[in-house]
């Protein structure tokens, strides 16, 4: 299985309308991959808030038409990475999208984690409340945002729902690129997954982005690691590596202690 992670560069010289077809060329040029990826609110920029409100687009808007036409043209499986969603109601969310190589959508997925504690993202937008998993011919995705990644309780949720491949669409600031990999290592060890994290390039909102995107086996190990500008970093995964490590070192079949209730779910009572 052939995968391209496209670490996009967001420009804030450059209008979201040129972004876009710039993302979709790129999309389009991975015609070889089975499955392309892009980063977190690429369309805008993780920390560009004063633009959530003006750029937020329906589920089915621009960045969508786009990306599901790119998805065909390139007859891959493509997590579009994720853009600002405004709902029938005004809520926005951070929504990540995936297509089918015949560009049908096949998911989206609602940020549950939002960053900025009491500021920007986790006050402008909605959480969303569902784990979503992808079904590829070869694998199955699970799929987190950027924040998600400190919590490690969500990955395990994807991977009892299924998931052997890990994918988290980030705009990670550099100032904390070491938690970046340290994290991403991580969750490929304790779910026995492969990660995918893919962030962003270039500064926006005077934040420098920490690119260095990263794909990780399911013993944890650095498959490949891209360098902090623009670029295009293409892996050849082995589903298998999934079940034979899951099977040679059975660590999850240990676990003793069971998940959080569901998001949502109200406290337990005592009898």
């Amino acid at each position: 299985m052939r995968a391209s992670l496209i670490q996009i560069a967001v420009d804030p010289d450059e209008s979201v309308a040129a972004r876009r077809a710039r993302a979709a060329a790129l999309v389009a040029a991975q015609s070889g991959s089975d499955l392309v990826v892009l980063p977190e609110l690429w369309p805008v920029g993780a920390f560009a808030y004063t633009a959530f409100e003006a750029e937020a687009e329906p589920l089915e808007g621009p960045t969508h038409q786009v990306m599901a036409k790119a998805a065909a043209e390139a007859g891959v499986w493509l997590h579009a990475g994720s853009f600002v969603e405004r709902t029938g109601d005004g809520t926005l969310f951070n929504t990540s999208l995936v297509f089918s190589p015949e560009g049908g959508r096949a998911a989206f997925y609602r940020k549950i984690h939002r960053f900025g504690f009491d500021q920007g993202e986790a006050v402008m937008m909605g959480a969303g409340e569902e784990l979503v998993t992808v079904a590829l011919p070869d694998t199955t995705l699970g799929l987190a945002t950027c924040y998600d990644l400190r919590f490690p309780e969500q990955f395990r949720g994807l991977v009892d729902a299924g998931a052997e491949t890990l994918v988290v669409a980030a705009g990670w600031p550099e100032r904390r690129r070491s938690h970046w990999t340290l994290l991403a290592q991580a969750r490929a060890v304790e779910n026995q997954a492969y990660v995918l994290a893919v962030g962003t390039a270039g500064t926006h909102a005077d934040v420098q982005q920490a690119g260095h995107s990263i794909v990780v086996d399911p013993w944890g190990e650095v498959l490949a690691e891209a360098g902090a500008d623009e670029e295009v970093l293409t892996v050849r995964l082995d589903p298998e590596r999934v079940r034979t490590t899951r099977e040679q070192f059975p660590a999850l079949k240990d676990r003793r202690l069971g998940l959080a209730p569901p998001l949502g779910a109200p406290p337990a009572r005592r009898p």
